[in-house]
């Protein structure tokens, strides 16, 4: 039955400033980290969930889009959508991933990060069952909100553009697309 559904899986991304929340079995969400952070969330008795991608902890935003950049934003987002989808609040448990400080010389913004998200969860009283952050590594993340799985992979750092490679990075991929973290 696992492989029946992970060939029938439906993959959906969010990058910086996204969410998504599902109650479809089928449904992997995705994302590729550095110093952000992505809360994976669920409530696996009601068979719903979903994950965040967010760059900072707040701050102020002048678009509805620019305000999902934002931790305490996209956190009560996510949570609202998941309890509109038949969620429980008192039964939501974390994942957390991110937060990595990737390039030495800049602020630790993933620290910053790290400190909110423990915060958050701690005043809504929302149990976090795993955590994988710090680090210096960036990590793809794959998260199945209905069951609750969530899985990671480190990237080594020559696969991410810094400040320093962005260029070279440009040329190697040879479209001029460019990915941050």
């Amino acid at each position: 039955m696992t492989d029946v559904l992970e060939r029938e899986k439906r993959v959906v991304s969010i990058v910086l400033g996204e969410y998504h929340a599902t109650t479809d079995p089928k449904t992997v969400v995705s994302t590729v980290l550095g110093s952000c952070i992505a809360a994976c969330l669920c409530d696996p008795e009601a068979g719903v969930g979903g994950m965040n991608h967010f760059m900072l902890p707040d701050g102020d935003a002048s678009s509805a889009h620019d305000q999902l950049r934002y931790g305490v934003n996209a956190m009560e987002l996510l949570i609202n959508e998941l309890l509109r989808s038949g969620a429980r609040r008192q039964k939501l448990e974390a994942k957390l991933f991110g937060g990595a400080h990737l390039v030495s010389g800049l602020n630790d913004i993933g620290a910053a990060n790290i400190a909110f998200i423990g915060q958050f969860l701690e005043a809504e009283q929302i149990a976090c069952v795993s955590r994988s952050l710090g680090g210096h590594q960036a990590r793809r993340i794959r998260f199945w909100p209905v069951r609750g799985k969530a899985q990671q992979r480190l990237l080594p750092l020559e696969d991410i553009a810094t400040p320093a490679t962005m260029s070279s990075s440009a040329s190697q991929m040879g479209d001029g697309r460019v990915e941050l973290f």
